[in-house]
């Protein structure tokens, strides 16, 4: 009775279309009720589920990723890769990609990527002859890349989803190749979609404008840098590194860049405030959630469960993935961070898999759930930008879609791949 108060709730709930964080909470309310429990219990999860002292990096990297968002820092990158690259057969779509891969790792969010890029490149490729839907997808399904590539709030919550015993140093480096991979194999569909349809190319501007280019960049740029030197070699926590990106953000856009105004300073501060309390109320309710499958034992018995299927590591991990794909497209990124993790990191470890790895494996297939329906928030957003109905670009992503599992499965059955730079530098 327990489970189906849980889970049933949670259930109808959504179907009702009420916002998850609700649906989490009143699911963990049914649940103590079932179980004979005071609702204050579950206040008492939800509060300590957001009193963590290492969710202070979330609001600053979100603020960060506001402040550079409203400083424009994203045109700099953009004018960098439309000079490195944007003189090959659809040169637009790769410099999407490659746009995304920069400033993924400088705000962390993939919001904000499409937001960013979205509104400066999809009409510029309309304007020189590319298609709605390839424009949208291209910028939709580069855009998850910065969820894996540092700093990432989402790699930081898996670290507190695990008790704290996976390094968010140690994240944030595996992050690194797997976030480069995706991109190259995007940028591998972008290209041939792009020489299939015809697209132009553009004309090479030379070395000099080049080396400009990525002289204007080079502010933006280095704070990924900043943050994952720093972090690794100790010279300040994840959450600190979080408050000095944020600092550093707001003093390039005014006095280097003098991209901010104070209205764009407002707005950041505004946007940032209320994406925190979101992201906040959601990962309280989640956690009360997850402290309710615990204590009916709903982790245990799942691993139980996918370690009798097979005894073929292959095969489980295979079954995590298509699981985690499948809830990734019904439910925001952040609660089921808190909600998945304890019950498959356990299942991983068994099988010899590094909790670092599949961290971003984890991370991976929940941000594919971003740009599917019915729930991919990135997925509007980027219809929104491109002001384009849903079906459009549903019609032909798949190849993009494709690109993203291959990425995936190698990153899944290549430990190497996310764990290179962590054994060389952790």
């Amino acid at each position: 009775m327990e489970l189906i108060a849980l889970f049933g709730t949670f259930a109808v709930l959504l179907v009702l279309g009420v916002p998850v964080a609700f649906a989490l909470g009143a699911a963990a309310f049914a649940c103590a009720f079932a179980m004979g429990l005071p609702p204050t219990v579950v206040i008492q999860r939800i509060s300590s589920g957001m009193n963590v002292f290492s969710l202070l990096a979330i609001p600053c990297f979100i603020y960060a990723g506001e402040l550079m968002l409203q400083g424009k820092i994203a045109d700099k990158l953009i004018n960098f890769a439309v000079a490195g690259i944007g003189h090959l057969r659809g040169g637009l779509g790769l410099v999407n990609v490659a746009a995304s891969i920069m400033f993924g790792g400088i705000s962390g969010s993939a919001v904000a990527d499409v937001s960013a890029l979205g509104s400066v490149l999809v009409p510029k490729m309309r304007e020189q002859g590319y298609h709605s839907d390839y424009a949208v997808n291209v910028t939709i399904s580069s855009a998850t890349i910065g969820l894996i590539i540092p700093p990432s709030h989402n790699l930081i919550l898996f670290s507190i989803a695990t008790g704290g015993g996976v390094s968010v140093a140690s994240l944030f480096l595996a992050g690194i190749v797997p976030g480069l991979l995706v991109g190259l194999c995007l940028m591998a569909v972008t290209y041939a979609i792009a020489v299939r349809r015809k697209y132009p190319a553009g004309t090479f501007p030379g070395w000099m404008p080049l080396l400009v280019a990525f002289v204007v960049a080079i502010p933006g740029l280095i704070t990924a840098v900043i943050i994952v030197v720093g972090v690794r070699f100790g010279f300040f926590t994840a959450t600190e590194a979080s408050g000095i990106a944020a600092l550093y953000a707001l003093l390039i856009t005014i006095f280097v860049y003098r991209s901010l105004s104070f209205d764009a300073f407002v707005l950041a501060t505004v946007n940032a405030v209320k994406t925190t309390a979101m992201v906040l109320l959601i990962i309280g309710a989640a956690m009360a959630f997850g402290w309710m499958m615990a204590a009916n034992r709903v982790p245990l018995m799942l691993s139980e469960l996918l370690t009798g299927l097979s005894d073929n590591k292959y095969v489980i991990l295979l079954t995590i993935n298509v699981i985690l794909l499948f809830l990734g497209t019904f439910m925001d990124m952040a609660p089921l961070i808190v909600i998945t993790t304890p019950i498959f990191l356990p299942v991983a470890a068994e099988l010899g898999m590094d909790p670092v790895q599949f961290g971003i494996v984890l991370i991976m297939n929940l941000g594919l759930g971003l740009i599917t329906p019915p729930v991919g928030t990135v997925l509007f957003v980027g219809c929104a930008v491109g002001k384009i109905k849903v079906e459009e670009p549903l019609k032909t992503i798949w190849p993009f879609y494709a690109a993203h599992l291959v990425a995936l499965m190698l990153v899944t059955y290549v430990p190497a791949i996310a764990m290179t730079l962590v054994d060389w530098l952790g």
